[in-house]
């Protein structure tokens, strides 16, 4: 039974892309309609049965019951402001953007029936022809509820990630943001920076260890200079963190400390067998 009559998804990349093929592939929406600013990625997402129809303008919004913003982050609250009073008071909107805070704090004041996602899931590749609807499974998806989010509506979109596959954990904005500029935005930091440090005349030389550290260094650069300006305090006070390690590290090696240099490597080799 689908959960959806109509679902429009406002950017169909990876991310929105994947999201339709998951919704059609479950059965979840009776109808799924693409709206993307490239009228190409919208026919493409049709092609490749991630949608049923491409929405020609935002007026496709009248009349749906479910809205995704699935766009680059910088673009969310702009097209959520073109939307607002294009939506049905009912109608539910969510948004898949990698921060929140900001996100939440002014779609929340513009549709009533918002609530705030953030699906951990994706890949260093980019696009439509990339989408894969079984890209949530086993993975989690944040939810960003406020007291006035209706229950129904945490309710039923609960139902919706979990349907795809995602785990839900209900975080506010905010300590979303601090969390994620720690587990995702400083491991991508840190992945461009390292490959850039290491001389390309070097690369016929490079092992697993290389590759493996820095494969999300491959991720789209407009993409993450937006996230990363979005979450600019976090990011920084997490490279700020990253620094303090990393200058214990240099000292240890600086005064040839070993016993120092043991206990620096074996307390962080400790902390990576614990994670999953």
């Amino acid at each position: 039974m689908s959960m959806f009559k109509k679902v429009v998804i406002i950017g169909t990349g990876l991310i929105g892309g994947s999201i339709g093929l998951g919704l059609k592939k479950r059965r979840l929406a009776k109808e799924v309609i693409g709206f993307s600013r490239r009228l190409k990625n919208a026919r493409l997402a049709k092609r490749l049965r991630a949608i049923d129809r491409v929405g020609s303008d935002l007026s496709v919004v009248q009349g749906a019951d479910l809205v995704i913003l699935a766009t680059p982050v910088d673009s969310i609250v702009s097209f959520a402001l073109k939307i607002s009073r294009l939506v049905d008071k009912k109608c539910i909107v969510i948004d898949v953007g990698s921060t929140k805070a900001a996100i939440v704090r002014k779609l929340s004041r513009v549709i009533p029936n918002f609530l705030g996602c953030h699906p951990l899931a994706g890949s260093e590749k980019k696009g439509i022809r990339q989408i894969n609807g079984e890209i949530f499974k086993n993975s989690i998806c944040v939810i960003t509820p406020i007291r006035s989010t209706a229950k129904s509506t945490v309710v039923k979109i609960k139902r919706l990630w979990q349907a795809l596959g995602a785990r839900v954990i209900a975080l506010p904005a905010k300590d979303h943001d601090r969390i994620l500029g720690f587990t995702s935005h400083l491991p991508h930091l840190l992945a461009f920076t390292l490959i850039d440090a290491v001389p390309r005349q070097f690369f016929p030389f490079s092992a697993s260890g290389l590759k493996d550290t820095t494969r999300i260094a491959a991720s789209d650069a407009g993409l993450w200079s937006e996230i990363f300006l979005s979450n600019r305090s976090n990011c920084l006070d997490a490279l700020a963190v990253f620094q303090t390690r990393l200058l214990a590290l240099q000292l240890a090696l600086r005064k040839q400390n070993k016993k120092l240099l043991i206990k620096i490597l074996q307390h962080a080799s400790q902390k990576r067998k614990i994670l999953k």
